[in-house]
């Protein structure tokens, strides 16, 4: 069950990324970065990692160049431990 979890959380990170820059593109109304980050927090941040540098977009922005790979190396962390813990 975990795992459909990550699967689609990380889509929905995809998907943010790329409709994020579709409407900077086309000088629409724009996805907020609190948004961004808190769909990465919950668990998307791999998703949008790979979003941002296949479509170019918020990678001049140091706090995504280097906290969305930090959220991704904090969740993974809290995944070793919490299977160690729980041993699922």
């Amino acid at each position: 069950m975990i795992i459909y979890y990550f699967l689609f959380i990380n889509l929905i990170g995809f998907l943010i990324m790329y409709i994020d820059k579709r409407r900077a593109i086309k000088g629409k109304w724009r996805i907020s970065e609190k948004s961004l980050f808190l769909v990465a927090i919950i668990g998307g941040s791999l998703g949008a990692i790979i979003s941002m540098n296949l479509f170019r977009h918020k990678t001049k922005h140091w706090y995504f160049k280097y906290g969305l790979p930090f959220l991704f190396c904090v969740q993974i962390i809290l995944i070793i431990i919490g299977k160690n813990i729980f041993g699922k």
